[in-house]
């Protein structure tokens, strides 16, 4: 009883942090030069307009349509303004859906913070070789390795030397990712994509009842400022209607030190300091880039493993402790 009292803050403290990790949508620290709303009247090919889109990307009222569910189809949108902000929260409310059965769709969409953008390409419509941050939300299982389900969504850093490997759904390079049923929903479906002082979080809320859950989490993550957002999707032999909602970006409110606001942002290379060098997991059959981050689950799964450890030990010499006293009564 001891143990689970002392657990449970622990327990409410790692779910409480999860929740006040996702910002309430303050329009206050909405950037609407970042965000697209409906009935996206900032999106088309003027000057003035602060998104352009290419490739099969169909705008209507309700959303913006990337690819049709129709096979070998191209599609993107991209914000024209640069982003400067050093601390920020995109929210997408997206929604895959189509006519294929099990495993017979496909390929899905990602969403990108890059140098480059409008770069047709053959990662779900974009450059595979890209600097900065992508998102994929994959659909369709290349690789067909049995240890995770799709659709799978993962995250990439990169800083352009290493391709994102479709044939191998990415395992190689990503920093995470989590298996989320997102296709078919009767309902929207959101993504949040986190970005704090060094931290990159990803949550999920596939039931559309504000009920966020973790996807991944990852520090030592670097990004530059003046980089674009985007969001493009592809279909191949199979296909799905892939359809941007919104994307709603918000300024987080966070304080750094003298140095890092002196440091000129737009400099740093896209990098992860807790990544291993592709060279320390030649020998990995799994083709793992990385260790595994240690997640707030996990750290509160050491805890207790390391709480419970403590109790038996304690139990356990308590008992030897009486025996060697009742032996040596017998003694005397």
């Amino acid at each position: 009883v001891n143990v689970i009292t002392l657990l449970l803050p622990l327990w409410l403290l790692h779910f409480s942090s999860v929740y006040s990790d996702i910002t309430d949508g303050n329009a206050e620290h909405l950037k609407r030069e970042h965000s697209l709303i409906k009935p996206y009247q900032g999106v088309g090919t003027s000057p003035s307009s602060q998104w352009d889109f290419s490739g099969s990307t169909l705008i209507t009222s309700q959303y913006v349509r990337l690819t049709p569910d129709e096979r070998s189809k191209q599609g993107s949108v991209w914000n024209t303004v640069p982003c400067y902000l050093k601390d920020w929260e995109m929210h997408v409310q997206f929604k895959i859906h189509g006519s294929g059965k099990k495993n017979l769709h496909g390929d899905g969409f990602a969403i990108w913070y890059t140098k480059e953008r409008l770069h047709h390409g053959t990662v779900f419509g974009s450059s595979a070789s890209f600097l900065g941050l992508a998102i994929f939300i994959d659909t369709y299982p290349n690789d067909e390795a049995p240890d995770r389900s799709f659709p799978y969504i993962s995250a990439m850093v990169n800083n352009g030397s290493l391709p994102y490997d479709h044939g191998k759904d990415g395992r190689s390079t990503e920093l995470g990712g989590c298996s989320v049923e997102v296709r078919n929903q009767d309902h929207d479906t959101y993504l949040a994509i986190r970005y704090s002082k060094g931290r990159l979080t990803i949550m999920v809320d596939v039931d559309d009842r504000n009920d966020w859950k973790e996807c991944i989490d990852f520090g030592g993550v670097r990004l530059p400022t003046g980089y674009y957002f985007g969001a493009s999707a592809a279909t191949g032999d199979l296909s799905d209607n892939h359809d941007i909602i919104s994307m709603k970006m918000y300024q987080l409110m966070v304080e750094h030190t003298p140095e890092e606001d002196n440091q000129d942002w737009t400099k740093i290379e896209p990098s992860v300091s807790l990544l291993k060098s592709p060279k320390d997991n030649i020998d990995d059959p799994t083709g793992n880039f990385r260790s595994t981050p240690l997640t707030g689950w996990k750290v509160f799964l050491l805890l207790l493993c390391a709480l419970l450890g403590i109790v038996v030990c304690a139990v356990v010499g308590a008992v030897v402790f009486q025996k060697r006293q009742e032996r040596n009564k017998r003694f005397y």
